[in-house]
């Protein structure tokens, strides 16, 4: 939809509001903190008003997760072999995430959405592409990645709080009860403590390498779900 909306008088002559005041009060706010209530109370008029612009709760969503989304460029050095370049997608991808907060529980509901899910998923296959694959097989191999990437981002985004913020405690509970059990305190204690960053880079590394195994260039996705047991 579009138009203006007249905001809520407050005296003298109303002024109006449009889409674009929508997505910038809800890009202020962030996606972890957006409601229409709270977009609506930010532009001074009633939630009313915003439904006469955004289809509810979700159209909200979708105006400001798209124009978040629409900042992230995936960086693409032509010398990176396969492996290297999904890595590298991984990361970027990651790095954007975690600044984002509620961008993860944004991309883990629906996707694409919009104009700019659709060009990174573009540009996603031209990438691939030049690496061998056809578009098919490029998007379930890079959408594959990326749906590993963004729930290990989400499941660190929602860590943080016992690891950096108010829930450390709770960590330390938690430490506790693994060095008091006699099975497992020294099975912890041979492992190493690894940063989370190190952590999400062991697991792509080795979700990468089987998936690029399994889903090699020369092969098509009706020979790669065979060869996984998906298929006749």
């Amino acid at each position: 939809m579009t138009g203006t909306t007249p905001r809520r008088k407050t005296g003298g002559r109303q002024a109006q509001i449009g889409l674009a005041d929508i997505e910038r009060e809800g890009l202020r706010l962030g996606l972890a903190s957006l409601t229409v209530n709270g977009v609506a109370t930010a532009l001074g008029v009633t939630p009313t008003a915003l439904y006469r612009h955004v289809d509810g709760k979700l159209g909200l969503e979708t105006l400001v997760g798209e124009a978040v989304l629409a900042e992230l460029r995936i960086a693409d050095d032509p010398a990176d072999d396969l492996e290297k370049h999904l890595l590298s997608f991984s990361q970027q991808l990651r790095n954007f995430v975690l600044d984002r907060p509620g961008l993860a529980a944004y991309l883990q509901s629906l996707f694409p959405r919009g104009a700019a899910g659709l060009r990174l998923q573009r540009d996603a296959i031209e990438a691939l592409g030049r690496r061998g694959y056809g578009a098919a097989g490029a998007v379930m191999l890079s959408g594959t990645v990326a749906s590993l990437a963004i729930n290990l981002t989400a499941a660190e985004e929602r860590h943080r709080p016992y690891h950096d913020g108010p829930h450390q405690r709770e960590l330390e509970k938690v430490y506790a009860l693994l060095a008091a059990d006699e099975v497992l305190a020294p099975v912890h204690a041979e492992l190493p403590a690894i940063s989370s960053g190190d952590y999400f880079l062991m697991v792509m590394t080795a979700c990468i390498r089987g998936l690029t195994t399994a889903a090699p260039p020369d092969r098509s996705v009706a020979e790669i779900l065979t060869g996984l047991g998906l298929a006749d």
